[in-house]
């Protein structure tokens, strides 16, 4: 009996630590094609990429200090986040492109239509300055719709911490941009739909 009970407990733990491995197994397994890491890496950078480009167009024009900096801030910080949700997708071996979103949901999520973005090379420069801001308010507005499913439980952690930093930054910048507007006797966009006054003026929901 006193030797049954020896093998018993290093046999128990062996059991112990099994379970324990096969429960956090669905976490080092890559996320499947229709869960909600790859839907949020893939439709995120998709937006990112437009935000880029809004960025990109806006600064070769102005010559105002902080517009360029606001611009030359979301071109660097977006592309390095994209270059990260990539690296996500090929490690989980998911290719780069999804279906992409419909021109529908694009614009629930506050994405530009191909004829705002070329109204920041056809504008004057001021009224392109504050279409730029405007653009750029209502596009992180839906940013901060996007993250949401993101910050649920069960996500994995890591997109869960982009999902936090993107939060903060374009809710940040979004504050920002406001006063931008105001200071040039403008106003925000109309808010993507479904977006509540907090978080259109860049405030979180708890």
């Amino acid at each position: 009996m006193v030797r049954a009970r020896r093998w018993l407990v290093p046999l128990l733990g062996l059991l112990v630590l099994a379970l324990a491995g096969l429960l956090a197994a669905p976490r080092l397994l890559p996320p499947g094609e229709r869960t909600p890491e790859v839907r949020f890496v893939r439709e995120m950078i998709e937006h990112h990429t437009q935000a880029v480009d809004l960025a990109l167009r806006i600064r070769e024009r102005t010559r105002n200090p902080e517009l360029r900096t606001l611009a030359l801030d979301i071109m660097l910080s977006q592309q390095e986040q994209i270059g990260q949700m990539r690296g996500w997708l090929t490690l989980w071996k998911r290719p780069w492109g999804g279906e992409g979103m419909s021109a529908k949901h694009a614009r629930m999520m506050g994405m530009a239509t191909p004829a705002e973005v070329r109204s920041l090379e056809t504008l004057p420069l001021g009224r392109a300055e504050v279409r730029f801001l405007q653009l750029m308010v209502r596009h992180h507005s839906g940013a901060l719709t996007m993250v949401k499913p993101a910050l649920e439980t069960g996500v994995r952690p890591e997109v869960q911490a982009l999902a936090r930093q993107i939060q903060g930054t374009q809710g940040a910048e979004i504050r920002l941009m406001t006063g931008l507007l105001r200071d040039r006797g403008a106003r925000p966009l109309p808010g993507p739909t479904g977006l509540t006054t907090d978080e259109q003026s860049g405030g979180h929901q708890h």
